[in-house]
């Protein structure tokens, strides 16, 4: 079903974004190709969550990460996978130290070795390793993406901020805003005080189109990065210093490839992950670009993840005898909802 209301939330507007960028990256004009792409959406690190990431990825690299499986490789993992010698070892002459108690990486290799992803065996009482694959170099890019369909002046405070965040830090290699086109002369964003930076692309979601507002500059990411712990709250004439931490190449080089491993696993179209699909208001329907979005019939519009709980007032379960009608529905509406959203997630990852 064509669903013919325009977006009217960031959430919503989220969406379109991914799937603009699935179809249309890099933006027209930038004057470079790119490989293959990974899309996700609302990852980052404990300081910081962006709401789009793209994954531009070497295409050899990204089909020899499809060895390890779909799902994500955590820091412990990826210790292992990584260090997993050619020819048979004792895990602790192979491995280096990794700063934390060894019992943490005997875990690791048996949660490994579930997987199938390193080789084991015992000798004696000691736990020997063998890799079955070299973990590739498979990450080219990492670019971070802010929506923000309307921008405010007090939204724009904030968003200006976190962009000096990820300025400072360089954990992306590039940084941009997304934002609703408003067909004026000059798009009122290019008026916020926003960091140089960071690049501009104006989206009407509708058409689902796209074009530079602003182009971003490149960000130092083999660089330490800067950490703003604490900005002066004083106003323009407040000179006092800001407090913040240096960063070095390995810690960002760490958190880079644990954003790249989780963006791998999760996709953008996970959000059905946390919905109610087997509510009987939910729906999935169709959107220019062959996007499907959620959409609830009680409330009459698209839902946000934190509106579509099972504390929302509208919440009714799916009658049993929807589940009960075979193809194409077999088990339900809100399970080929699910399917569907999976089906469509393994598509779009390359190497899968």
């Amino acid at each position: 079903m064509t669903d013919p209301t325009p977006p009217d939330s960031e959430f919503a507007f989220e969406l379109r974004t991914c799937r603009w960028v699935e179809r249309a990256w890099p933006p027209i004009g930038e004057g470079r190709d790119t490989g293959p792409i990974v899309v996700a959406r609302q990852l980052g690190t404990k300081r910081r969550r962006w709401d789009t990431i793209v994954l531009e990825c070497d295409p050899v690299g990204l089909e020899q990460r499809a060895r390890f499986g779909p799902d994500r490789l955590d820091s412990d993992l990826l210790h292992v996978v990584r260090n997993a010698p050619d020819e048979w070892a004792y895990y602790r002459d192979a491995l280096p130290h990794p700063g934390y108690p060894w019992r943490y990486v005997r875990e690791a290799i048996h949660r490994a070795d579930d997987r199938g992803i390193v080789e084991t065996r015992r000798d004696g009482n000691r736990i020997q390793i063998r890799r079955k694959w070299p973990y590739p170099d498979w990450i080219e890019r990492i670019v971070a993406i802010e929506n923000k369909p309307d921008l405010d002046r007090s939204a724009a405070r904030v968003l200006g901020s976190q962009l000096e965040y990820d300025v400072a830090m360089g954990l992306a290699d590039e940084v941009w805003v997304a934002t609703r086109r408003t067909d004026e002369r000059v798009e009122p964003i290019l008026f916020e005080d926003l960091p140089i930076e960071a690049g501009v692309l104006v989206l009407d979601p509708e058409t689902l189109s796209a074009e530079v507002a602003w182009y971003p500059r490149s960000l130092a990411v083999d660089d330490p990065g800067t950490r703003i712990e604490e900005r002066p709250e004083g106003g323009r004439r407040d000179g006092s210093a800001a407090r913040f931490e240096y960063v070095d190449r390995d810690a960002k080089a760490a958190k880079r490839l644990a954003i790249a491993e989780r963006a791998y696993e999760r996709g953008w179209r996970s959000f059905v992950e946390t919905m109610r699909p087997d509510c009987r208001h939910f729906e999935l329907r169709s959107r220019p670009g062959n996007q499907l979005v959620p959409y609830c019939g009680a409330q009459g519009g698209c839902q946000t993840a934190a509106a579509c709980a099972g504390s929302c007032p509208e919440f009714e379960p799916e009658p049993p005898a929807w589940r009960t009608r075979g193809w194409p529905i077999e088990g339900g509406p809100g399970s080929r909802c699910r399917q569907l959203l999976e089906d469509r997630r393994r598509r779009r990852r390359p190497g899968q």
